[in-house]
């Protein structure tokens, strides 16, 4: 990522980053501004790690939550909660001081982590999009053909794919010995820019449009196939009419977090591609709040299954409560209407 200069009338620059030749230009804000920033920025790193936590926490917990979808939803949720807990801090203090202060290998490293969690989160949104795909569409042939066994595989690759794409780029001397013609000039002392040049911008435009357009299709389809199944739904038994409504309400709500998802993604996204080509002329302030509206969606997901998950709201209710304690709390029915 590159480092990121927040500028307002309220603001005044001072020097550099570093009293050296190349420094970045510094920003620094005044008392006020730095606190309203930080408290922000912390309240919304402490709902992204609280909310994905609980989330992680009463997937693994409650045995009637140990299903291939609930196992995804579990693994998407570490990736948020990491990116709050390893990524957000750092970038919190370079968006405030406009400079990084934590030398090469934290740059890397936190650049690594930025890119992984983030990548692995849309990996994962995808998968769920081709497991409520097969409940909706081949409702019959689903707990045969979707297995636990099945979505640890797809677990597996959600990590292991973007894992090593970025390792590549970011631990390889590839983007300075075979790529050196697409690289912008060197970044100014303070910067945290491994990766600022046009060839990142456009290999990430198909890593991120090429699963949105799969989710996309596959929620069209969805929709095509559930407003069917409604149709029909008078003809089916009681136990059966319950179960395709249980698997339509689960597509719609993660259908919601795949439309946040672009949301929050899209203008980031579009921002890196079009900046590339135009020579990185995106103020600051602007490429700061796309940034942040992207991390923004990793808080969504809990406060999505809040409100369109009574087992969310169940087992919410039952970790805030002594029965948590209880031996026969793990093995209660959160789906028992």
């Amino acid at each position: 990522m590159r480092a990121v200069f927040i500028q307002s009338a309220e603001e005044h620059p001072a020097a550099f980053c570093y009293q050296v030749n190349g420094s970045c230009p510094r920003t620094v804000h005044t008392l006020g501004i730095q606190l309203v920033i930080y408290l922000a920025c912390a309240a919304g790193m402490l709902i992204i790690v609280l909310g994905n936590l609980f989330v992680a926490f009463a997937v693994s917990y409650f045995k009637a939550l140990h299903t291939p979808t609930n196992f995804l939803l579990l693994s998407l949720a570490l990736a948020d909660m990491f990116l709050g807990l390893l990524v957000l801090p750092l970038s919190t203090i370079r968006s405030v001081e406009s400079c990084w202060f934590f030398g090469d290998f934290l740059c890397r490293l936190h650049t690594y982590l930025d890119t992984l969690f983030c990548l692995t989160s849309i990996f994962h949104l995808c998968f769920i999009s081709i497991d409520r795909h097969c409940a909706i569409c081949d409702p019959l042939l689903y707990p045969s053909k979707f297995t636990v066994r099945v979505a640890l595989r797809y677990i597996l690759a959600g990590w292991g794919v973007p894992a090593t794409y970025t390792s590549f780029f970011l631990y390889t001397d590839v983007v300075e010995t075979r790529l050196s013609q697409w690289l912008e000039e060197m970044p100014c002392v303070g910067s945290c820019q491994l990766l600022l040049n046009k060839f990142w911008g456009w290999l990430n435009f198909p890593l991120f449009f090429v699963p949105c357009l799969i989710m996309i299709s596959l929620y069209v389809k969805i929709f095509v196939v559930a407003t069917r199944q409604a149709q029909q739904i008078t003809t089916l038994s009681n136990s059966l009419a319950g179960a395709a409504k249980h698997e339509r309400k689960a597509a719609k709500t993660l259908g919601i977090a795949v439309g946040i998802y672009l949301l929050c993604w899209l203008p980031f996204t579009i921002d890196t591609m079009v900046d590339s080509l135009l020579h990185f002329i995106t103020p600051p302030l602007v490429f700061d709040i796309f940034i942040w509206f992207a991390y923004f969606n990793s808080a969504c997901n809990p406060i999505i299954y809040v409100f369109s998950y009574r087992w969310f709201r169940k087992a919410l209710k039952l970790t805030l409560s002594q029965k948590l304690f209880s031996p026969q709390t793990r093995t209660v029915d959160l789906y028992q209407e």
